[in-house]
Formats: structure tokens, sequence, C-alpha cells
């Protein structure tokens, strides 16, 4: 009796051998952990979100900037003071200001989920046009070519579609020295591929009609 249990258990134990073998043949190894592989990886929207829709505080208004996401320029809203003079040459400046204040600020919390991000220098300060200046100009306080090109693609795009400086699709801008104010555009092509903000000019540089 004791003879055939142990011959049973002998061959059991070579049934068991094998296996072994064969599924360490097949590079599998056993494990009683499940393995968590991650989930996939994520991707960010580039959707800005959404803002409840309300009055504001007193003497603000809304008005989009142009943040970057992934390789892209995409408007979102912020709330920025309200011009108390009337509309034209003396609230260009302001507006200028207030704007870039907005660039410069850090996305809030969901935004940066979202994917946005801001390239504008925290250092960039915008002065109104000097003499020999179209009255549009805008003197930032580096040349604009020395800015990366994300940078001034979102300068570009923020001033130029703004509706309280006039919506003219670019903007007019100079730098700390003497030379002239150059027009650059804000296209499709711009917001699509901001790189090429500093090649997005048009024509000659820009100055006051005599």
């Amino acid at each position: 009796m004791n003879r055939h249990f142990r011959s049973g258990a002998v061959r059991r134990a070579a049934v068991v051998a094998a296996l072994a073998l064969a599924v360490a043949g097949c590079g599998i190894r056993g494990t009683s952990v499940p393995v968590d592989a991650g989930g996939a990886p994520s991707r960010v929207s580039c959707q800005a979100p959404e803002q409840i829709a309300s009055p504001g505080a007193p003497g603000e208004q809304r008005a989009a900037v142009y943040l970057v996401c992934g390789s892209t320029l995409v408007p979102v809203e912020r709330s920025v003071t309200r011009p108390k003079a009337t509309p034209g040459a003396a609230v260009r400046l302001p507006v200028a200001r207030a704007l870039l204040v907005e660039l410069q600020k850090p996305p809030a919390a969901d935004e940066a989920r979202a994917g946005f991000s801001t390239a504008v220098p925290r250092s960039l300060r915008v002065a109104g046009p000097r003499a020999g200046d179209a009255p549009e100009a805008l003197r930032l306080s580096v040349e604009p070519d020395d800015l990366p090109s994300f940078a001034l693609a979102q300068l570009v795009c923020t001033y130029g579609r703004s509706v309280t400086l006039g919506r003219t699709g670019g903007a007019l801008l100079g730098g700390p020295g003497g030379a002239a104010a150059h027009r650059f555009d804000c296209s499709p092509d711009v917001l699509a591929n901001p790189d090429i903000a500093q090649h997005a000019g048009w024509g000659d540089p820009q100055a006051a009609e005599s």
C-alpha cells in the first residue's frame, strides 16, 4: 500500500516538474501578485475651462489672452480693469499693460491641467509710442526679435485681436532702441505655428505719417 502511494506521489511530482519546465521554456514567470501596467498615457485637452457668465467686479471687463498649449496658441478669458477714458489713444497703453500682466501670470490650476502655459517673461515691460511712431505702436523693454518666438506670438495675437485695441489683426511693436516699430501679424498660421511669428510681419517698418 505504501509502495503504491509512493509510486503515485513520484509520478505526480514528475508531472509537476515537467509543467514547470514547460512554463519556464515559454518565458512565463508565475506570480500570485496581480501586475498593474498603469493607465494609458494622458493627453492634454487644450480646451480652456468654461467661464461662468457673470457681470464681474465693478470696473472690470472680459478680455481674451493667448496662451501656449502644445505647439499652438489658444485664447482664454481674463478679467481686466475697464479703462476709464474714452476709447482711443488714451486707453491703448493701460489696456496693453493690463493684458501683458495677464500673459505673465502662471495659468490657473485647471488651465495648467488642460495643458496651458505662457512663454512671456515676467520682466517684460511695455510703453507707448515715441516721437515718430504711429499712434498704435507699442514699445517693449526688449527688441521683439529677441523674445522667445512663442512669447512674441502671444503678444501679437493678444494685442492684435483685442477689441479695445481695435482688432487690427496684428501688433505694431518696437524695442527700447532707435529702430522703427514693425507690424507683426496674427494669422491662422501664427496661431497654429507660433515659431513663425518673427517672420510674419507686413512690409517695411511702420512710422507715423508725416
